[in-house]
This record gives structure tokens, sequence and C-alpha cells, in this order.
């Protein structure tokens, strides 16, 4: 039985750890932090339960293809509901979007706001849910080792309707006029790391996930698909160290033979690094098993991070739903800030998640618990932030939408920001959400998920294929565990 190694214990580690024990292998996953989850940790204060990261649920058919690969289903670890609406878009006092689940209520939404919208969204639709199943269901599974994944000629026939091309910006104006169900169709993709306008319009597959199959939400949180995968991980034999920061990658013979952490020195027979891709390389790596330099990563163009609130409040507020997206600022000044011109926002957008909306278990009775994330350019200098400064602003914008004091009712409040991620997951220049999703940066343009010098030591996580969010990380995992596998059986 081989030994493998998993840095790292957020979503990635966690289904990299348990393809890797299905598939016969010793598996232990060493985490830095005290608990397990990465970026989607969970935390109690005073009554209240956050999740600290990822909040939306979309995509459900990958995490019960997860799940499906081990006998099991969603349900046999949490109760998933449908949110309806969906989310709600805040343009100004009394200027809201709210997005219902089915889709007949959608068309009728769209056609109430333009003439011939709702058709629109129809052909808009089908035409994204091509995308999604030929984008999210057959090319992410790829690996993106070599061009020559992609010349099959079913790959090369569904590539050529994916509009790899063409913006997202572009596409969406084919369908659409009307300021705001632009700006409802363009938001699901800010987190892919550019503005709209430099995102390939093979990403309007996030609006089938968001219309077309939904909103989602796990009671009791986010956390419990790390739970879950958790629970799961353990029924297969892995074991977990926490508190273990990995302080080096032993190499011999061009291959991974141990893990260090501090004086400690575990032996391994592979590794797969699930956590941030360059701090493995730059900081448990010597310089000529790189498979990049610190020029190359400063060349990267990155996601968003963030500036976030985690906000207990002891009160209900009215004119919330579980989510929010305030757009009652300008949306292109916004976007400059973060991707063309990087600096701290003016007057940002920012997304509230209020799941005690949805689930009484997450607050105490009569209170709402809030997350609150503005998105930022990453790599920015904090001594020129103000994180209470932001706090006002944001308080200032929900009072007046929510038509209700809530300051004097903060009973609970918390920051995170650009430090915090550099210090809890070593994110590389305080990324929140990975690597953009950018033409250049796409497939085998990514960083690649296997190191070309040590020949068992593999990358998983958001800095590489298939990308950012929650869905490709589950994939990631995946893909380094069965290549990892293969590895071992041709070594044998």
């Amino acid at each position: 039985m081989s030994k493998v190694s998993i840095i790292g214990s957020g979503v990635a580690g966690l289904s990299a750890a348990c393809f890797s024990a299905k598939n016969g292998h010793e598996v232990t996953v060493f985490e830095k932090n005290e608990g397990i989850g990465g970026r989607a940790r969970q935390f109690s204060e005073n009554g209240f339960v956050f999740d600290m990261g990822p909040s939306w649920y979309w995509m459900p058919d990958v995490f019960e293809n997860f799940f499906n690969q081990f006998g099991k289903t969603t349900a046999d670890y949490y109760n998933l509901v449908q949110l309806n609406p969906g989310f709600r878009m805040i343009f100004g006092e009394q200027d809201f979007l709210d997005v219902p689940a089915s889709a007949t209520d959608q068309y009728a939404l769209f056609e109430s706001i333009e003439p011939g919208a709702g058709n629109a969204l129809k052909l808009f639709l089908d035409d994204a849910e091509v995308k999604y199943k030929e984008g999210m269901l057959k090319l992410a599974y790829m690996p993106g080792q070599s061009w020559l994944e992609f010349l099959k000629p079913s790959v090369i026939r569904a590539a050529a309707g994916l509009n790899m091309f063409s913006s997202v910006s572009r596409h969406v104006r084919r369908y659409f006029n009307d300021r705001r169900l632009i700006m409802m169709m363009e938001f699901p993709v800010l987190f892919l790391g550019a503005m709209p306008s430099h995102i390939p319009a093979l990403y309007t597959l996030m609006n089938y996930a968001a219309l077309g199959q939904g909103t989602f939400y796990p009671i009791g949180g986010m956390f419990n698909i790390i739970d879950a995968m958790h629970q799961l991980a353990l029924s297969l034999g892995v074991k977990f160290e926490t508190g273990a920061p990995v302080t080096k990658i032993g190499i011999a013979g061009k291959k991974a033979n141990a893990i260090h952490i501090g004086d400690k020195v575990l032996p391994t027979d592979a590794v797969i690094a699930a956590g941030d891709y360059h701090h493995v390389e730059q900081a448990l790596l010597e310089a000529q098993y790189r498979n990049y330099t610190e020029g190359y990563w400063d060349k990267r163009v990155l996601a968003p991070s963030s500036l976030i609130f985690y906000v207990g409040v002891s009160k209900k507020l009215p004119n919330l739903l579980h989510h929010n997206l305030f757009f009652d600022t300008d949306f292109e000044v916004h976007s400059k800030e973060i991707y063309d011109t990087p600096k701290w926002p003016t007057a940002p957008l920012f997304y509230v998640s209020c799941p005690s909306k949805t689930d009484d278990t997450v607050a105490p009775a009569y209170h709402e618990n809030l997350f609150i994330l503005i998105p930022v350019a990453p790599g920015l200098n904090e001594a020129a932030c103000d994180r209470d400064a932001y706090y006002e602003k944001v308080m200032d914008r929900m009072e007046k939408i929510c038509r209700t004091s809530i300051r004097e009712h903060v009973v609970y409040k918390k920051s995170y920001c650009v430090n915090d991620f550099k210090a809890d997951y070593n994110a590389y220049k305080g990324n929140a959400y990975g690597l953009a999703n950018t033409l250049r940066q796409t497939a085998v343009l990514k960083p690649s998920i296997r190191n070309a010098k040590v020949s068992n030591l593999l990358y998983a996580g958001q800095l590489t294929v298939p990308g950012p969010g929650v869905p490709p990380s589950l994939i990631s995992g995946e893909l380094a565990a069965k290549i990892t596998h293969n590895h071992l059986k041709s070594s044998i």
C-alpha cells in the first residue's frame, strides 16, 4: 500500500484524499490550521454560526457526482434546499430584482423589464446549457497536461460552439439591452478574475448554473459540505493531522520522499499539494524542483481578494433575502478598481449573505447572521485600508435599503481581509478565489497540475485546473488523485 500525503484540507484536498483512499492508498492529510476546511471553514460566536468563505451552492450535479462515485448522495450527509427567489439584486431604494427559481417566472420577469427579453433569456440559457454540459461536465475533467487532450473530434466539435474568442460582455449584449438585465447576467463571472469584457463567453455557463439549475443551500451552512467530505474520508481510512504546517517536501532521485513538519520527517510515496500552489513551490521546494519562477507568478492574473465582515444583529432585517447583491453604485468604476487600476475601492459594490433568512440554526431567535463581502484587488497594501471606514459605508447603504437601524443592534462583528488570507492560507497576494479564468489562463495555459521535475508531486486547487470555485476544486482533487494513482501503479 503506497503512502499518499496531501497538503491542505480544503475542498480540493478532501476530494483528493477521498479518491486516493478509494484507490487503495494510505492517505494522510496535513493541515496548517487547527481545523479543516481551508477557505470553507466555519466558526461560532455568541450563538451565531458563520461560514468563513464560500456561500453560493451552484452546480448541484457536480456535488452529486462526487458523492455518487463513493456510493453516496448528498442527502446521506446534509439537507439541501433550493432558494426561491435564488437571489436579489439591489439597484437602489425599492429598486430590486428578485430572481425566481422557475424558468417560467424568470421569462416573465425578463419580459416585464424589456419586451422580447423573455424569449431572449430562453435562447440565452439554451446556449448556456450547451456550454455548461461541454465545459463543466466534460472539459473541466481534462487535466490540461497537453493540447492533445483537446484534439479529439468530439471536443473540437464542442469547442466550436463555446465562443472561446468572444467575451461574456459582448455575448450578453447580443440578447439584452436593459442595464439591470445585463448586470444580472454579467455578475456570476465577476469572481473569475477579470471584467466581463475579458472573460471568454464560454463562462456564461455560470448563468445556466445560476438560473437554469438554481441556487441551493445546505441547512446548517456550507461547512456541511466539508463535514460530509470529512466523514467520507474517515470512513475510507484517511488520517488527518491538523495544526501541522508542512515546512518542506523532501526530494530524492527526482521523487518526493518525505513531508517535513518542523523537525518531523514523514516518509511518503507521493504528494498532492492542495495548498496555495505558489507557496508550495516557493517555500516548500528547492529552486531546482519548482515548475515556475517568482517572475512567472508575478505575471499571473489573479481573481479578487475580499474584505469580509461577519456580523451578528439582534433584530430581523427587512428587504434582505438569503443572497443580496448591492449594485447601487457604479459597476464599471468598481470593476476597474479591481482589475484595471488596482486600488482600494471608492464606492464598492458588495454582497450580503443572510443565511438566517433560510436557516434558524445559524443565529439566535429573532437575530440575523450577516456575511458581507466587498471584492477587492489582490495584492493591495492593507496599511492603506481602513476596515472600519468600509464597514461604515456598507452600513450606511444597508440601513438605507433595509429602512431600519442596524449598527446599534450589532452584537458581534469580525473582519477578514488580504493579510488574513495570507496568514491563514498562505494565499498568494492575499487572493480569495485563485487564478483568473481569462483566455490566456485556460486549460493547458494554467499552472500545471503536475510537477515537471518531481514525478510524484501533483497540485490541486484554485490555482490550477480547472479553476476557482467549490465545484472546480472538487474536480481538481479528483484529477490529481487519478494521475497520482496511475503514476504509483506504473512505478510498481
